[in-house]
């Protein structure tokens, strides 16, 4: 038996509807602060931002529930210190409200190595403020021979692999939203991995000159206006002035009255 045209279409735009649903649902940022593989006996902190202001986060290694943390803002920090293997693993967000789970985490890998490479050097080619549309390239530098080297932004959950000949990174046409604190952190291309420290920080600033001239021009045009409604007002008072002086010179005045008239 054969449905009715507009049963047909109803069920279709609910299968839209759902599936617009689902790709729209929302996410948490999660992500290590600061990023990078965690030394043995050491401490990071794992992130998650959902913007929503009450409610509370729960951290998840795989599929056991770790942590709790109530929070009247849109961020939690779960601690991790004194790290250890057992540390490493997969690990995610859930955000609750009522009970009810609001929003999910993608998953984040988090490994624990005893660091034995030097630490290397990470540089930024112009320079660490450029202009919106700029390329720009970074330069993780090492020491040691054979090893490849990972380029970290904090607050994002991927790393970019860097070339393994000059562990170069290039951007072309950046954007405001590359803007952030950078770092870097190289392994061997052995078997047997190893890896390094995390290199020294730099932020990188992205000036969208664009949007900067229009505000510019806008508070100028601002400054201008006002002026010309402060002359505009100065010169109608001065006509008015003006006016009343004109008027009380064509005024006739009264005959002087003799003294001796009673």
């Amino acid at each position: 038996m054969m449905l009715p045209v507009t049963q047909v279409l109803a069920f279709g735009a609910w299968l839209v509807a759902q599936s617009e649903a689902t790709s729209s649902a929302p996410t948490i940022s999660i992500f290590l602060k600061p990023p990078g593989v965690i030394p043995l006996g050491g401490s990071t902190t794992i992130c998650c931002i959902f913007q929503h202001t009450y409610g509370s986060f729960v951290l998840y290694k795989g599929s056991h529930r770790l942590r709790t943390l109530e929070k009247s803002g849109s961020r939690a920090e779960f601690s991790i210190s004194n790290a250890t293997y057992e540390d490493g693993g997969t690990y995610y967000c859930h955000y609750l409200e009522g009970g009810t789970v609001l929003a999910r985490s993608d998953e984040l890998e988090v490994s624990v190595e005893e660091l034995r490479l030097p630490r290397p050097d990470l540089s930024v080619l112009p320079g660490h403020e450029v202009r919106a549309g700029a390329d720009v390239m970074f330069r993780c530098t090492t020491t040691h021979p054979s090893t490849g080297c990972y380029l970290y932004l904090e607050g994002q959950i991927r790393a970019q692999l860097l070339s393994r000949e000059q562990g170069d990174y290039n951007f072309s046409h950046v954007q405001k939203g590359d803007s952030g604190r950078y770092s870097c952190q190289c392994y061997t291309m052995s078997a047997l991995r190893e890896w390094s420290a995390v290199s020294n920080t730099l932020d990188l600033v992205v000036r969208d000159y664009t949007l900067f001239n229009a505000v510019r021009l806008a508070l100028a045009a601002g400054l201008l206006l006002l002026l010309g409604l402060i002359t505009a007002d100065a010169a109608r008072s001065r006509g008015w002035r003006s006016q009343e002086l004109l008027a009380g010179s064509a005024a006739p005045r009264a005959p002087p009255r003799d003294r001796w008239d009673k």
